[in-house]
């Protein structure tokens, strides 16, 4: 560390002519570096440089992205702009036509709280993934979102175009390959034993369902048994989702039963939008789960056929088994295993509205009579004219009496993402927990755990075009800690600005906050300070905005003589500092920081006013881009240049991002003639994305019944603990799962790592999405 009284003594700062001089020498170093950068790039740019590579423009990491907008990046790499879909305007992929596979890798239940505070045992996450980007989801269910995710139309030369007639048509239409033309009674479309336990339907021996309640049905039902529409609603408890309301209707579509239900853990979200379900609705309720089940019990005949949309969803909530089933979803089947919507159906076939936006979330006795009428309509229709009249308007086939050449008048295909790859031959997989995911059950592969998952992935000879793992280990372990997420947040923020803070004294008697401000503005913007005075002398606490100027302030400022008295520059000591060495080295070695800069320009008189503690009227010198990146091009190639400045104020510091981490290296090894062109300069530290997070996340603070906060100051250090050790030994777990995932994809697969992020009625915390183009070793 050079000494930070050089800075005040510098005969370079006094002298103009010795500092030309001197400009030019580094100038002329500076090109010598760059020439043999350019020498050494030469020779290995022949297979990288036209390899594909993912990276997000310096501003675009300021803002988090959604999973539309990562759906957007997944339709580019996967079918570029011959496939008529643009490159995403927040990201860039180069040499997308090299892609050779998509891999993501869904982590649930973690947030960037958890990256960040866990942050060196993540090693194969930090080295091995070059882009790094805040995401908040917009759906639950991430998996089931990229496969289903809607593409733009299509050049129909993408797809061979299908014989034009009703009779092709049906040849090869998902119902009628199921079922076939002739009409049916009702048995013919009840689910078999079979058919329930691959649909993760509850089955009596089967694991996962020893505590499910069976009604008493006979072993065989016939044409004439009665049907019974089912519908439930549930709210989101501390154990998951729970039962909150069910509604039964007979064959005549009379409600027989629709009781509220008090669900037994505590609620956390009660998801009104969808269930209607409120906390006035529930507070005088006092049914419970085991009531609703024996009055299903008691109502339901031996012979009854439970009809449902998605119904394994509704006898889940309900903890019971029923052998006689029929699911509307698979009556109207879809290509590829997609599933309509209720709404979609009771609209386009009932010619009926149901769960309308002026509704506050779903009736479910309506849901449950619409489904009954589905299956009803379906099984007196049967399937070919059930085909046959809804063919447009439910599975998009326009029927033409002649052929026409023109693109517009042939069957159109659905634009959903898993169906077009797979009708170019592409192959898609999902591996993970059992869920509803949008995609055929012969491409899904479930697992009870994280490292069957894992080894099963690595054991495939040939990996599909496009895979989905997902890892649900952790959201199981953090569901039985509810303020968790909270906690950790607050911990971390606290940590941070440890990492910010400075002591810096003793300084003269009367030196005030003002004066304080000037001397350490310098280094960096900075934020908070405050006056510590004892009965002999002053010293101040200084929080800057940016790990940055911390990092530059102890090394700048630490021994300068104030008015004649030497100045101090040190750490806060505490528990959360005992690794910052370890953890200031890794930010360094960051893969986002490899090529990054941080600059600050001083005003030519500030080292004199430093040294003599004169007033400091101006510490501060207007940067432009121009200006950087015409001083810092000659240490190698300025790819970007970010300056942060807030309306009304000087711009003084830069992020500076260049095309190769030699120009950065270049740069600071000539910072003494940087320094003498009134530059600071240091390595990066804070990661790009990193603002976007913090002002994402909203955490909220629990109120005493005396109005105070609940947590202190002190609830951001209570994660040295037992549990820390142990979510630091599963994070290092999960990390060594992820680098043996990636280094078992094939070459050139754009690999993704969603950690979901977290929201609940504790607040939102935001979550990380990482981006790599595997390279060839």
């Amino acid at each position: 560390m050079e000494s930070s009284s050089s800075l005040s003594s510098s005969p370079s700062l006094c002298n103009t002519k010795k500092r030309k001089n001197t400009a030019v020498g580094a100038h002329e170093k500076a090109k010598t570096l760059k020439t043999e950068q350019e020498g050494d790039e030469a020779l290995q740019s022949g297979r990288l440089s036209r390899s594909p590579r993912v990276s997000v423009p310096l501003d675009c990491l300021q803002q988090p992205i959604t999973l539309n907008k990562l759906t957007e990046l997944l339709h580019y790499a996967a079918l570029g702009r011959t496939g008529g879909i643009k490159q995403p305007s927040w990201c860039r992929l180069r040499h997308q036509r090299k892609v050779e596979g998509l891999n993501v890798v869904i982590v649930e239940g973690l947030t960037q709280s958890h990256f960040y505070k866990h942050y060196l045992s993540l090693r194969q996450l930090r080295t091995k993934y070059t882009t790094r980007v805040t995401f908040t989801p917009s759906c639950n269910n991430v998996a089931s979102g990229i496969f289903s995710s809607e593409l733009p139309k299509m050049d129909c030369v993408y797809f061979s175009k299908p014989d034009n007639d009703l009779h092709s048509a049906l040849k090869g239409h998902p119902v009628i390959a199921k079922f076939g033309t002739q009409r049916r009674g009702l048995t013919a479309y009840v689910l078999t034993q079979e058919e329930m336990i691959k649909k993760h339907y509850p089955v009596k021996g089967m694991p996962g369902f020893e505590e499910f309640v069976s009604t008493d049905s006979v072993d065989c039902v016939t044409d004439s048994s009665p049907l019974y529409g089912l519908d439930c609603e549930m709210c989101l408890t501390e154990k998951g989702h729970e039962l909150t309301r069910v509604s039964v209707v007979d064959s005549d579509g009379n409600c027989v039963l629709d009781d509220l239900v008090k669900p037994k853990n505590r609620i956390l979200n009660y998801l009104t939008k969808f269930s209607g379900i409120t906390a006035a609705m529930l507070q005088p309720i006092t049914t419970t789960l085991r009531d609703v089940q024996e009055k299903l019990r008691m109502l339901l005949p031996g012979d009854a056929v439970l009809v449902g949309h998605s119904i394994n969803n509704d006898l889940i909530a309900l903890k019971l088994i029923h052998q006689h089933v029929i699911d509307t979803s698979l009556l109207y089947r879809r290509e590829f295993g997609q599933r309509f919507k209720l709404k979609v159906l009771a609209e386009t076939v009932l010619k009926r509205q149901i769960q309308t936006e002026e509704k506050k979330g779903h009736n479910p006795s309506e849901d449950a009579a619409a489904a009954l009428e589905l299956a009803q309509y379906f099984i007196k229709t049967g399937p070919r004219q059930v085909v046959e009249r809804h063919l447009e308007e439910l599975w998009g086939y326009t029927i033409e009496e002649e052929e026409s050449s023109d693109c517009k008048s042939a069957p159109t295909p659905s634009l959903r993402f898993a169906d077009i790859l797979q009708l170019l031959g592409r192959s898609v997989a999902f591996l993970g927990k059992r869920s509803d995911v949008a995609l055929n059950l012969s491409n899904q592969q479930w697992y009870s755990s994280d490292k069957e998952v894992l080894e099963s992935f690595k054991r495939q000879t040939k990996h599909p075009f496009l895979s989905v793992v997902q890892f649900s280990s952790f959201s199981n372990h953090l569901k039985r800690r509810v303020l968790h997420q909270e906690q950790l947040h607050r911990s971390l923020c606290a940590n941070l600005r440890d990492m910010c803070v400075v002591f810096a004294g003793p300084f003269p008697a009367g030196f005030s906050e003002r004066q304080v401000r000037r001397l350490f503005h310098c280094c960096g913007p900075v934020g908070r300070i405050k006056m510590l005075h004892t009965s002999v002398r002053v010293h101040a606490e200084v929080e800057f905005e940016l790990l940055e100027g911390a990092t530059l302030a102890l090394k700048t400022l630490n021994g300068l003589n104030v008015q004649g008295q030497p100045m101090k520059v040190q750490r806060p000591m505490n528990e959360s500092m005992l690794d910052l060495d370890l953890t200031l080295d890794a930010l360094t070695g960051d893969t986002l920081n490899t090529s990054h800069l941080y600059a600050i320009k001083l005003n030519p008189s500030v080292a004199e006013c430093i040294k003599s503690s004169a007033k400091l009227t101006d510490t501060r010198s207007t940067l432009s881009e121009e200006t950087v990146t015409e001083t810092f091009g000659h240490f190698g190639t300025v790819e970007r240049v970010i300056l942060p400045a807030k309306p009304g104020k000087h711009t003084r510091h830069a992020c500076i991002k260049f095309e190769s981490s030699e120009g950065k290296h270049a740069a600071l090894s000539s910072s003494k003639y940087l320094r003498q062109e009134n530059y600071l300069i240091c390595q990066s530290l804070t990661p790009p994305h990193l603002p976007s997070w913090v002002a994402m996340a909203t955490p909220v603070t629990t109120i005493r019944g005396d109005g105070e906060a609940a947590e202190d100051e002190n609830t951001a250090n209570m994660y040295h603990s037992s549990q820390d050790l142990e979510m630091d030994h599963m994070m290092k777990k999960l990390d060594s799962r992820l680098g043996k995932l990636f280094r078992s994809l094939p070459d050139s697969t754009l690999s993704v790592v969603v950690l979901l992020g977290h929201t609940s009625v504790n607040g939102h915390f935001p979550g990380l999405c990482l981006m790599e183009v595997k390279q060839g070793s």
